[in-house]
């Protein structure tokens, strides 16, 4: 395709430009894998390990009992777990079914999980023995009728599963009756989005948009990967469009163990990775600083990792490049969005790496730089726009959305929402969301930017930048920073360490110290309650202002 030409050239000989579009489904990849693997290692949770087999063997059962239970194919299970060998068996058990995962962030508060339960329709939910009470006060509200709990009490020397749970799959001891999947059509996952610009959407992935980016991201890691030799270091949680893809179902596929862990806790984490020696790391950066910060890392053994794929939110430079003198790793940082299930671009292994921008193109997915205001017109390299893509994770569309589909995919493309310049190599780099843009005096400002200089200066841990309402500009530009353990910074030095770094007209205004930044499950700084929170103070202040008045 003519938008991918001045990339091509980036992949090796022995990679495929394009792939073989899957038409198989993911509990057929299951079985496969078992079939060739039945041995070895699938999970490791706590010292507790599965193997393949075992893992086939709960996902048979745990099929059998939803169909004894009245389960029908295209039916949905709605999960909300941490990580742990329960959250595979249920995922793969409700597919073999039939069924339809949705998934369930457990942190979600009751109003939240009660809209996705209501939106997915789904009848059956798998859910930590800790949230019970959260579901049973919004039971009523929904069509749940049957709830599956799972109960943990790790150690380091033990593993109990959840009673209720195994008892659940003791109800049925045999396979699952055959259900018949058409993976191009046939919805997988309802990913739903994190409701950033309103009410939370479902992604449809189909079978064939979650298979397509497993093999998309094996192709493109192929010679950074064994089959049946690495170790997945399995944080990121598995509701998470990442986790699921990037570490449950790319793991699965290259007959590897994953290392699950149902949080991340820094020492926990170091201790796991000493004992576990994990091969393969995908992280979010805020993983990557806390690492990077600890004094004694090197002590855990973490030259083990050879290769950390960072996504879910932008890898500032300075970070990258201090994580990699550290611990000899390579941060590969990558782009994606639930609607592509999610990877689109990668920085590459087999070539040149442009740290600060997230790569190119996985095979046989397209993609270019458009106007914003049209979004029909491909804009010059190096010239900002926003991103559109088109390839075979791409979802199927929102679930009982058809005016939000119609606005994200327009004649084959998704339209992403995100604003991006393209180099003359075809690589991409993302400057920010278009909502997070900062309207100031006329310019338009990218907190991205800003962001990159802040994380140079040796005192800043993690930054943030946002707008503010000002009355003569209409925004000024405000950082949030938190400082390294035993370092220092006071306002004006941070803002005139900005002068020296960038337009004028991009610095702060104003910069504020917090010990810590509000975060999603995932470690995503969540720059939207920040916005929101600055808002709020500023129309209480305009109140206070006018009662004076009056």
């Amino acid at each position: 395709m003519s938008e991918t030409k001045v990339w091509l050239s980036r992949y090796p000989k022995s990679m495929p430009k394009e792939i073989s579009i899957p038409t198989y489904s993911l509990p057929d990849m299951l079985q496969k894998i078992t079939a060739e693997h039945p041995e070895k290692n699938a999970l490791s949770f706590y010292g507790k390990k599965v193997t393949y087999q075992e893992l086939q063997t709960a996902v048979d059962r745990f099929a059998a009992a939803l169909q004894k239970n009245g389960f029908h194919k295209g039916d949905r299970v709605a999960i909300m777990l941490p990580n742990c060998p329960q959250y595979v068996i249920a995922y793969y058990g409700t597919l073999t079914a039939g069924g339809i995962v949705t998934q369930v962030n457990p942190m979600l508060i009751e109003r939240e999980i009660e809209h996705i339960l209501n939106d997915s329709g789904a009848e059956t939910m798998v859910v930590f023995d800790a949230l019970v009470p959260r579901v049973k006060e919004i039971q009523k509200n929904t069509d749940l009728e049957q709830i599956v709990v799972v109960s943990l009490q790790p150690s380091q020397e033990d593993f109990s599963p959840g009673r209720k749970f195994e008892s659940y799959l003791a109800e049925e001891n045999g396979r699952a009756a055959p259900v018949e999947i058409d993976a191009a059509q046939d919805v997988a996952v309802f990913q739903y989005t994190g409701g950033t610009t309103g009410r939370s959407k479902g992604a449809m992935l189909t079978h064939q948009n979650i298979l397509s980016n497993v093999i998309q991201s094996y192709e493109f890691f192929k010679d950074s990967i064994e089959i049946g030799n690495e170790k997945y270091l399995t944080i990121i949680p598995l509701f998470h469009v990442f986790g699921m893809t990037a570490c449950m179902n790319l793991s699965i596929f290259t007959a590897n163990e994953s290392i699950m862990l149902p949080r991340f806790d820094l020492e926990e984490v170091l201790k796991t990775i000493k004992h576990e020696q994990p091969t393969i790391f995908p992280g979010v950066p805020t993983m990557y600083v806390a690492i990077t910060n600890h004094p004694h890392a090197e002590d855990y053994g973490i030259e083990s990792i050879a290769i950390c794929n960072s996504g879910s939110a932008p890898m500032p430079v300075e970070l990258l490049r201090e994580f990699e003198r550290k611990t000899g790793s390579l941060i590969l940082e990558g782009y994606g969005l639930s609607e592509t299930s999610p990877t689109t671009h990668c920085n590459p292994a087999f070539a040149e790496r442009k740290p600060g921008s997230v790569g190119i193109g996985l095979p046989s997915t397209d993609y270019k730089v458009v106007d914003v205001a049209t979004g029909t017109v491909e804009v010059p390299r190096g010239e900002l726009g926003e991103v559109i893509i088109k390839g075979p994770q791409v979802m199927k569309g929102y679930w009982n959305m058809p005016e939000e589909t119609a606005q994200a995919l327009r004649d084959g493309w998704l339209f992403t929402g995100d604003i991006a310049r393209m180099d003359e190599d075809g690589f991409l780099t993302i400057v920010d969301r278009k909502k997070d843009m900062i309207i100031a005096s006329g310019y338009n400002i990218y907190p991205r930017d800003i962001e990159e200089i802040l994380y140079e200066h040796p005192s800043v841990q993690e930054a943030v930048v946002i707008g503010v309402p000002d009355p003569y500009r209409g925004e000024a530009v405000k950082a949030i920073v938190v400082l390294k353990e035993q370092k220092s910074a006071d306002e004006m030095e941070l803002i005139a360490f900005c002068k020296n770094n960038m337009a004028a007209y991009k610095v702060p205004n104003s910069v504020e110290f917090r010990n810590e930044l509000p975060k999603t499950s995932v470690g995503k700084i969540l720059r939207r309650a920040l916005r929101e929170e600055q808002q709020l103070q500023h129309t209480a202040g305009e109140k206070g202002s006018g009662g004076s008045m009056v």
